[in-house]
């Protein structure tokens, strides 16, 4: 079995926090706490969950936009983070991001080719002008806009168009890994599935492997491969798309699952909701043991004391729950 491309071990993004009174100890915001994550090339790894859980930290910190505080990045077997000037900018040129609302990602003082060239002459100081000049016209025609777009600016186009700019710019620089924060989220549902049709298309064409964020589950199904489910900073569960969604093991997977509605009258009507009662923890006081325990229906008296790892629930399947066997057999009864 061939090594992953990208390796993420027990990663930690802890945020100090300043003490309310002079004789308080300083205090840590969590927002990733522990998180492993494998990704291959050519491949899209889904991750979900709600706000607040840590997602756009996880990838801010993978693109070096937040700062790690434990843990390790792995690319093709080399540590991300601590390298010289030189050896730092050609990793990152292999790691990168799109973001969640077009419009802002885009600065509205350059035109279209200014922005789609501009990674180029930081990440591929190499190329000549004239090379940079063919590569964002030919870019701009991968993402299905045309080089006639090449002189004007951000605010001329639609949202749709806005995430192609943003998608051309990315992929601009050849990477190996794309990381996609909530593309789809502002864009109307006809846009994202155009949208999530070209994302595809361009990893199958260009072997990246993409890091997929978002809230609608229906659209992670549709584009991963795989999905790691994420809560108050840790991942709770792991595992092949098609397999986590139709048969959830983690209580957080389960309600997430039981949301998500179906195309099918009878079925919806049929649907059973798990509804969670409470909000969402802080992460700067998470709960003890099992940081969903003070949501979960089926809670125990140990969820409060252990902290539940990853381990193997089936084939290629990765849940942190201390009851999830007992849980799918029916033997504990939701509260």
């Amino acid at each position: 079995m061939n090594d992953p491309l990208l390796r993420v071990r027990d990663l930690k993004v802890h945020f100090p926090l300043a003490p309310a009174w002079p004789w308080q100890t300083a205090g840590a915001l969590r927002a990733v706490d522990g998180v492993d994550l494998d990704l291959d090339s050519g491949r899209t790894l889904g991750l979900v969950g709600e706000s607040g859980c840590g997602k756009s930290t996880l990838a801010r910190a993978l693109t070096g936009l937040a700062p790690v505080s434990a843990g390790r990045i792995e690319l093709d077997g080399r540590a991300l983070g601590g390298e010289r000037a030189a050896a730092a900018r050609r990793l990152r040129r292999d790691v990168q991001m799109i973001f969640q609302d077009p419009l802002a990602s885009l600065d509205p003082r350059m035109t279209v080719g200014q922005i789609v060239a501009e990674p180029l002459r930081h990440l591929r100081r190499e190329w000549s002008r004239a090379e940079r000049g063919r590569r964002v016209r030919a870019m701009l025609e991968e993402v299905g806009l045309s080089a006639h777009h090449i002189n004007r600016y951000p605010h001329e186009f639609s949202g749709g168009q806005c995430q192609r700019i943003g998608i051309a710019r990315a992929l601009v620089v050849e990477p190996r890994v794309l990381i996609c924060d909530e593309p789809v989220s502002a864009l109307d549902v006809s846009i994202q599935a155009r949208i999530l049709e070209l994302l595809a298309r361009l990893r199958d064409r260009f072997g990246i492997a993409l890091l997929f964020i978002a809230h609608d589950l229906a659209v992670v199904r549709q584009i991963s491969d795989a999905v790691a489910v994420m809560y108050l900073g840790r991942l709770v569960e792991r595992g092949p798309a098609a397999t986590l969604f139709d048969a959830p093991a983690h209580p957080y997977t389960r309600a997430l699952a039981s949301a998500v509605p179906r195309p099918d009258p009878a079925g919806e009507r049929s649907r059973r909701r798990i509804r969670l009662h409470g909000e969402l923890p802080s992460p700067a006081d998470p709960p003890s043991g099992c940081v969903f325990r003070t949501r979960c229906p089926w809670a125990q008296a140990d969820c409060a004391s252990q902290v539940p790892r990853l381990r193997e629930h089936g084939p290629d399947r990765r849940v942190a729950c201390h009851h999830a066997e007992a849980i799918a057999a029916g033997e504990i009864v939701a509260a």
